[in-house]
């Protein structure tokens, strides 16, 4: 699997996937700037990787310029025909912003940025600790579009503690019912708040964050 990472004006996470990626997990990695549109190297095997940082400079909404970027035309039709996409933070929020995820990030509930680890909890992998860094990570959506997500088995991540338990006083941003990270119906595309390729590595005291992509079928 080939590995393409979107780098925007304001990224500041796209040399830290990339490492993650090529050194850590020994994937090719393509460096993709987003007044491109040239994606024909990719197969839908392959996967295009949105990082986190602050595209555009969030003027607007996060995520909200970044959209409609030449090289997301073709992230947006690449993941149509079936190819892997991942958002991270702010990658998240383009994708919610795009239409290929559905809901929306607003700002964290406590109005301050928040940068440290946190536990996930999925039924495969149990629980993670990944860390986080955002502003407006509070993931939010209505109660129709929350509940197919559920009925579809589309929450990837909850918000949770050491054990598991899924609480409100383990939920970093006020995420309604403690979602992290979410797929589309398809099972093609993800986004996620907290960042994997922060995890990557025993030199950085933890690699949970290689037990993401696994449980994404991006190993």
């Amino acid at each position: 699997m080939k590995f393409g990472v979107v780098v925007f004006p304001g990224s500041n996470c796209d040399r830290d996937m990339q490492d993650a990626l090529q050194n850590d997990l020994g994937k090719e990695v393509v460096m993709l700037w987003h007044k491109d549109q040239d994606l024909s190297m990719f197969s839908t095997d392959d996967c295009i990787v949105l990082p986190g940082g602050f595209s555009y400079g969030d003027y607007l909404r996060c995520g909200a310029i970044a959209r409609f970027s030449p090289m997301m035309q073709s992230v947006v039709a690449f993941a149509n025909k079936g190819g892997k996409v991942l958002g991270v933070c702010n990658g998240f929020q383009i994708l919610c912003e795009s239409g290929l995820l559905p809901g929306v990030l607003l700002q964290n509930a406590n109005q301050q940025f928040i940068c440290k680890n946190v536990y996930l909890q999925n039924p495969q992998t149990g629980v993670l600790q990944i860390p986080i860094a955002h502003g407006e990570g509070r993931y939010f959506a209505d109660d129709a579009t929350l509940d197919a997500l559920e009925s579809n088995n589309q929450v990837l991540f909850r918000y949770a503690d050491g054990e598991g338990q899924i609480l409100m006083a383990n939920n970093p941003n006020g995420a309604v019912r403690n979602i992290a990270g979410i797929r589309n119906q398809n099972g093609n595309v993800f986004g996620m708040m907290p960042h994997p390729e922060r995890a990557t590595n025993a030199q950085l005291g933890n690699v949970d964050g290689i037990k993401v992509f696994e449980l994404l079928g991006l190993n």
